[in-house]
């Protein structure tokens, strides 16, 4: 063995969280029989469960928008123009340019 490898790398500082697990099963939190028992049943391990379960309620909370794909077409111009009084000081333009 040389010096260089009995020394102990220093291992990078975690970006990751620690997680409790509830007591009981709540609205809010699971127990750790729980995620054991969805991780069996998926075939996943028990941090797979715990992202799946965070991307499946990012889906449900978090806003999402339409990719830009150029331009309105005329249709989303007349929807826009239903939905937002057209009096006063907003201009009808289609173009900024």
């Amino acid at each position: 063995m040389t010096a260089k490898s009995a020394v102990r790398r220093k291992k990078a500082p975690s970006s990751g969280i620690l997680l409790r697990y509830r007591d009981k099963d709540s609205a809010l939190g699971v127990s750790r029989e729980t995620a054991s028992r969805l991780a069996e049943t998926l075939g996943v391990s028990e941090t797979q469960v715990i992202h799946v379960a965070l991307a499946q309620l990012a889906r449900q909370t978090l806003p999402r928008y339409e990719i830009d794909n150029g331009p309105l077409t005329d249709d989303q111009h007349e929807v826009i123009e239903k939905q937002v009084p057209q009096e006063g000081f907003i201009s009808k333009r289609k173009r900024l340019y």
